[in-house]
């Protein structure tokens, strides 16, 4: 009985070339995958809103500018921002706004406008409400 090897043919250089550009790409892949999972915030959203600049009066109407901004972790939707305006002691005005998208790391800017001047009573802004996507 005569045994005959075969024996493998060796690899091209294409083969190589195709082998390690298959592989890298599946190690930068892996990476990132692995570099999202652990840097991840994977907190629920964190907004605050402030007044931006100060206040304009143009034709009798004051602009109150605001700044709202995510610094949590997920998107927040349907952000409701909130304005009141006290004077002595009671609701003179009220405003509302709302911003459709914020994302983690986002801010947007808006204005409540009032027909009495804020500097006169108390002026409240904040977010009142919001949706997870």
């Amino acid at each position: 009985m005569i045994k005959t090897e075969q024996q493998k043919p060796e690899r091209s250089v294409a083969e190589w070339v195709t082998f390690s550009a298959a592989s890298f790409i599946l190690a930068v892949v892996v990476s990132l995958v692995g570099y999202t999972w652990l840097n991840d915030k994977n907190q629920p959203p964190i907004l605050s809103v402030t007044n931006k600049e100060t206040i304009r009066e143009i034709d009798g109407q004051f602009y109150v500018p605001f700044e709202v901004v995510n610094t949590g972790g997920d998107t927040a939707e349907s952000v409701q921002i909130m304005a009141e305006l006290l004077i002595n002691g009671k609701v003179a005005e009220s405003g509302e706004q709302q911003i459709d998208f914020l994302s983690s790391g986002e801010m947007e800017e808006g204005a409540f406008v009032f027909s009495q001047n804020p500097h006169q009573g108390q002026l409240t802004l904040r977010v009142a409400s919001y949706k997870l996507p």
